[in-house]
C-alpha cells in the first residue's frame, strides 16, 4: 500500500505508546509462569543475554501466542489470536503488529494525522472512495479504524454502503439495525456497536437495505447525525460504495468533507480514479490523499 499527501509536523500527543509492566510481570500475573519457571526464566536470560520473552520461549515455558498476548498487553494495544477469533482475516493489523500490511497502515494513519492538523476539523471524518469494486474500499476502512482506536481515539466507522455492505462480515456484528434505520429516523446514535476488543471503536452498520440508498444519504439525517456524534468521537470513517456505479459515495464525501480515494494496483484505471478525484473536487469535497492499494 502506498499513500500519497502532504507530509507535516505529527501530534505527539496522539501518538505516544505508554509502557506499563514488564513482560515477567505481565506473563506471571496471567499465570502463564510459576515462581520456579519465573526463576529459570532469570538464570537463562542472564546467562544468555536474552530478552525475557526470548528466554521463555527457549525454555517452552510460554508459548508465541503467550508472548503475543503479553506484549499487546505491556505496549497497550488491542490483541487478537491469530487463529479462533469471531472476526475477519481482513483485520490484518490487529493480528500480527509487525506484519508490512500493518506497518503501510500505521505511515497511512500518520499521514493522515498529519493533514487533519492542518485543518483544525473536528471530529476528523474521511470517506474514503474507489471508482469500481473490488478495489479494498472496506479492508482499509476497517483497518484504519481499528488503527485510529489503538491511539486512544474515539472512532466510530460507518457503513455507508448500503447496496453491498460488509462491514458486519468484518467485525461480526449484527446488521439489522444500521445507517439506513438511522437515515429514516427509526433509530438514533445507540445503533453504533462497541467493538470492545479493538478499544474506542464502535462500528455502525448498514443496516437493511432499502430501495432508495441515494434519497437516503441526501436527506439532512446523516449531516444532524454527524452533528450529534461530534462530542463523542475523535475519528468518523465511512465505507461506501464504489463511485463510478452510483453517486452514493459523493453524497457521503460531501457530507464527511474529507476523502481518501482508494485505487488498486493492476485494477483501477488512471483515467476513472483522475475522474473520481476531479468530481469529487467540484462537489466541494477535500480530498486529503490518495492511496494505491498492492494488496
Amino acid at each position: 500500500m502506498i499513500a500519497r499527501g502532504k507530509i507535516g509536523p505529527v501530534d505527539a500527543a496522539a501518538c505516544t505508546v505508554v509502557r506499563r509492566e514488564r513482560i515477567g510481570r505481565i506473563l506471571a500475573a496471567q499465570g502463564k509462569l510459576d515462581i520456579a519457571g519465573f526463576e529459570q526464566v532469570i538464570r537463562l536470560q542472564q546467562a544468555r543475554g536474552l530478552r525475557f520473552g526470548e528466554a521463555a520461549l527457549r525454555l517452552h515455558l510460554i508459548t508465541l501466542e503467550d508472548l503475543r498476548e503479553a506484549l499487546a498487553k505491556q505496549y497497550d494495544y488491542p490483541h487478537l489470536p491469530l487463529h479462533g477469533d469471531d472476526f475477519s482475516p481482513d483485520l490484518a493489523v490487529s493480528r500480527d503488529a509487525r506484519h508490512p500490511q500493518a506497518e503501510q497502515f500505521r505511515a497511512l494513519r500518520t499521514q493522515l494525522l498529519v493533514r487533519w492538523s492542518g485543518l483544525g476539523r473536528e471530529p476528523r471524518a474521511l470517506a474514503i472512495v474507489s471508482p469500481g469494486p473490488f478495489e479494498g474500499r472496506s479492508f482499509v476502512a476497517a483497518n484504519l479504524a481499528v488503527l485510529f482506536a489503538q491511539l486512544g481515539l474515539r472512532t466510530l466507522l460507518i457503513d455507508a454502503d448500503l447496496r453491498a455492505p460488509r462491514q458486519f462480515q468484518i467485525f461480526n456484528i449484527p446488521d439489522r439495525i444500521g445507517l439506513s434505520a438511522v437515515l429514516s429516523d427509526r433509530a438514533g446514535r445507540e445503533a453504533a456497536v462497541p467493538v470492545p476488543a479493538f478499544g474506542p471503536l464502535a462500528v455502525l452498520p448498514a443496516g437493511a437495505q432499502p430501495p432508495n440508498p441515494q434519497e437516503l444519504l441526501l436527506r439532512p439525517s446523516l449531516a444532524a447525525f454527524l452533528e450529534h456524534t461530534d462530542r463523542e468521537y475523535d475519528v468518523i470513517l465511512f465505507d461506501t460504495p464504489p463511485a463510478r456505479e452510483s453517486a452514493d459515495a459523493q453524497c457521503v464525501a460531501f457530507c464527511a468533507g474529507s476523502v481518501l480515494v482508494l485505487s488498486r494496483t493492476n485494477h483501477t484505471r488512471v483515467d476513472d480514479a483522475a475522474t473520481l478525484v476531479r468530481d469529487l473536487g467540484d462537489a466541494g469535497a477535500l480530498v486529503v490523499g490518495t492511496v494505491l492499494n498492492a494488496f
